[in-house]
């Protein structure tokens, strides 16, 4: 297995290696250069993407990006005759068509480009939308357009996230970043309290169809929240950027009774936008899976040495989501937004477990069948007030935020067991209910103030002041009914009252320049945080309560150093400190019963993580290649792990998270964009890293370590004029944990659209884990047990999705044009 890692490795570089050989071209001295700006504002638009698109072949000829300064440069030009575009997430894409080159064109200064699409000229009888670019780069962001992925249509977020470079998604749809977990997932730039903030349920609740871009912040700067061990996810949902009245509607039905429905209407002229969406989430999921525990010092010869656990589970969500949306020009600028979302859902989970318990001879020690059900249901809110104030100065800005979450989570379980068998002896019927009720109320304030102010002719100082507070009350009760009795008894092992206040209080500053092709940015946050707990429990049937407190000030550096060199290649250096504070539910020592044999618990005395992460990344253009690659070292103190106890004397494994020493984490990361011919690109992404863990005598846990990879590859291919096709792979190889390993996973998903001559609608068709290959599987061997686990959790997932747009542009139409020069034209597209 090995052996078939190291050589797969080594393909997939040498692949990369004569790729961007074999597309790497000279051309001659002509170049274009140029300045992007917002055409209200004046100031400069940085990292976006420009592209020269030969109009014979259509072949992308060149690609370049804009600078810290919004400056661009093509240079090495070759003769022809091309079309110019510009874009930037969230702004109307700028084209200018018929740009000739000849041997003797010298420089070709396309002076201040001015983005704005409230100014384009929009023409309202075309109604085809241009493909946005699908990756673009920042200081310290990397931007991925996601609303082209035909093989998540249908699904929700955690299924789109599978198609984002660096990121993945394990079966319960926990994210990590680069093969780390600790991620900070944000949605819209603030975290959510969709049940109760569990990042796996908020996921779930999200229509892949209501997300436009995905931003992912491996090395977040001083400017952001310091909190998340391996960076920041933000999900940035659909907004309306363009003139008039304009609308989407889209519905889908899957195979298990999957459906999703969503629309969004939207209107805007000079003065006012005003947005809205909903959307509608069916969906069933089928699973199961195994878990067989071997006891390394059984008690005594009669005493459980093997146990095996098989499996079978159905869980079904339904969701709402809506959101609304105004933003106000009080004047050019300055405006006012006013935005609020709402979230319900249910969820219905069924689970039938069959345990078998062995003695040392395998003769029977417990044999039982157990059904799991639990109801959830819930529903949040959020409600966020801004201002954004714009000076005569370029790049100064002051904007205010306020905002406000509310949230309740409520889940109820019911545990039946049947034992059958009981030391050898048969059994009819022994049959014992249990049910705990669990309700949750949360609630979040975010108050926050950002000012950017320009220094001399490069320079920039970013200042602002944040204060976060959570606030959580989670009660849970329990009871059982009395043998061959309809009488329920409190069961106070498991009931408690858990309160938390959450507060992060911050202040930074950022200041950037450039000095020729070398640009830098160094930041300062100093951020007071303060984890509040309350426990009310009962002990030995006594009720007690206990108080718990975290409280740390720390501060968190960042420092940015890019140089760009010639031929389109760009260097940066940066480094940042971070931590990853322990949830309130992470510190709630109260057992989490659901799994007969492992029961999880929280750990009040939780310290937060200290985390130290370096990069170094390398960016290069070439006409039909973009290559991103970071070399990244990341080495965590006080880590959180997951830690198993030894069994009791039911064999019961209780985990709970626990601070071990230190991890370090580094690795390659190679990101690559092929555009072959006009109808055939691909993405992939490959990163390459070693994970080694310091031992924990506290918890005989030995030293560790292992090298991993993981990779996958998405291709797009237009086969006809209406017809475009879409497949992608992925596989994660084996990785080393603290006590134990995960297996390897792979899986391939494809999807096909088609789009009707008008251009309003279109149907598509996916499935996803075509050959039913996506299994979650892991080893774990500690001095007392070792546990092989396995799960799946859907499967095989076949949608049909139906698209329709609507609405009508209206302002600042050019009627003039001749109608040859408007089949490039787009709705959002302008030209200059």
């Amino acid at each position: 297995m090995r052996l078939f890692q190291y050589k797969s490795i080594q393909i997939t570089l040498i692949f990369l290696s004569l790729s961007f050989s074999l597309f790497a071209q000279t051309g001659s001295k002509a170049k274009i250069t140029g300045v992007l700006k917002d055409a209200k504002t004046q100031e400069t638009i940085p990292f976006a993407t420009a592209v020269l698109i030969n109009k014979t072949t259509k072949a992308n000829a060149k690609i370049a990006q804009t600078d810290v300064n919004g400056a661009f440069v093509m240079p090495d030009l070759p003769a022809g005759t091309f079309t110019f575009k510009i874009s930037f997430v969230g702004y109307q894409t700028m084209v200018r068509d018929n740009v000739v080159i000849t041997a003797t064109t010298g420089t070709l200064n396309f002076g201040d480009i001015k983005m704005n699409p409230a100014k384009g000229n929009i023409l309202s009888e075309i109604t085809v939308t241009a493909q946005k670019a699908t990756m673009q780069m920042g200081i310290d962001k990397k931007i991925f357009s996601v609303d082209q992925s035909l093989v998540s249509e249908g699904g929700s977020a955690s299924d789109l996230l599978q198609n984002v470079p660096s990121v993945s998604t394990d079966m319960d749809g926990n994210v990590s970043l680069r093969g780390s977990s600790g991620v900070k997932v944000l949605i819209d730039g603030k975290p959510s309290l969709i049940a109760g903030g569990n990042v796996a349920q908020i996921l779930q609740s999200i229509p892949a169809s209501s997300i436009e871009s995905v931003e992912v912040i491996t090395n977040p700067s001083a400017k952001y929240d310091a909190e998340g061990q391996s960076g920041i996810i933000n999900i940035v949902l659909k907004k309306n950027t363009k003139l008039g009245l304009n609308g989407t509607a889209a519905v889908t039905a899957g195979n298990r009774d999957n459906y999703n429905a969503n629309t969004n209407l939207s209107f805007q002229n000079s003065k006012v936008n005003l947005y809205g969406n909903y959307s509608y989430r069916y969906g069933n999921r089928i699973g199961g899976g195994f878990q067989d525990i071997t006891y390394k010092n059984p008690i005594s010869a009669r005493s459980t040495a093997f146990a095996n656990q098989v499996t079978n589970s159905s869980s079904l969500d339904k969701g709402h989501n809506a959101k609304a949306g105004l933003d106000y020009y009080l004047a050019p600028k300055s405006v006012i937004s006013l935005s609020g979302g709402f979230n319900s859902r249910e969820n219905e989970r069924n689970e039938l477990i069959d345990i078998r318990q062995l003695s040392s001879s395998q003769s029977p020690v417990l044999f039982s069948k157990r059904s799991n059900f639990t109801d959830g249901y819930g529903s949040s809110y959020d409600l966020n007030l801004d201002y954004v104030q714009k000076f005569n100065k370029p790049k100064e800005e002051l904007s205010f935020n306020f905002g406000y979450s509310s949230g309740d989570n409520n889940n109820d379980q019911t545990y039946s067991t049947n034992t059958t068998n009981r030391n050898n002896t048969p059994i009819n019927e022994n049959l014992s209910l249990q049910r705990i009720f669990n309700t949750g109320n949360n609630s979040n304030y975010n108050i926050q103030a950002d000012y950017s102010l320009p220094v001399g002719k490069a320079g920039k100082i970013e200042a602002g002041y944040r204060s976060q507070i959570r606030l959580g009350e989670n009660n849970q009760y329990a009871d059982s009914i009395l043998a061959s009795t309809n009488i329920y008894v409190q069961n106070n092992r498991l009931i408690n009252d858990f309160s938390s206040k959450d507060q992060v209080h911050a202040l930074y500053l950022n200041y950037s320049s450039q000095i020729k092709d070398f640009g830098y940015q160094l930041g300062l946050r100093a951020e007071d945080a303060r984890l509040n707990t309350y426990l009310d429990g009962y002990t030995l049937n006594v009720l007690t309560s206990s108080a718990g407190e975290i409280h740390y000030k720390r501060i968190y550096p960042s420092v940015f150093l890019t140089q760009k060199l010639k031929g389109d290649q760009q260097v940066q250096v940066s480094y940042t400190r971070r931590v990853n504070r322990p949830r309130p539910w992470d510190t709630n020592p109260f057992l989490d019963v659901s799994e007969p044999l492992n029961y999880r618990a929280g750990n009040p005395n939780l310290l937060p993580e200290d985390v130290h992460s370096f990069e170094l990344g390398y960016t290069k253009y070439w006409k039909k290649v973009t290559l991103t690659s970071s070399l990244y070292y990341r080495k965590t103190n006080d880590v959180i792990q997951r830690v198993r106890s030894a069994p009791d004397a039911s064999g019961i494994i209780t985990t709970t998270p626990q601070n071990l020493t230190s991890q370090i984490n580094s690795g390659l990361e190679l990101i690559g964009r092929f555009d072959l011919i006009k109808a055939l690109n691909f993405t992939t992404n490959v990163n390459l890293y070693q994970a080694k863990f310091d031992g924990d005598a506290r918890f005989d846990i030995p030293n560790s370590s292992g090298f991993s990879w993981n990779a996958n590859l998405t291709g797009n291919l237009t086969v006809a004029k209406n017809v475009s096709l879409q497949v992608r792979g992925d596989y994660r190889a084996p990785e080393v944990m603290a006590q134990g390993k995960r297996n390897a996973m792979y899986g391939i998903d494809g999807g096909a659209k088609y789009d009707f001559p008008n251009k309003k609608a279109s149907l598509s068709f996916n499935v996803r884990d075509v050959f039913n290959t996506r299994r979650w599987s892991m080893t774990t061997e500690d001095a007392s047990t070792i546990v092989d686990f396995e799960r799946q959790m859907q499967g095989t997932m076949g949608n049909l999705t139906f698209s329709y747009r609507f609405g009508k542009t209206s302002f600042n139409m050019n009627k003039t044009k001749k109608k040859e020069d408007q089949q490039d034209n787009r709705p959002d597209e302008g030209s200059f």
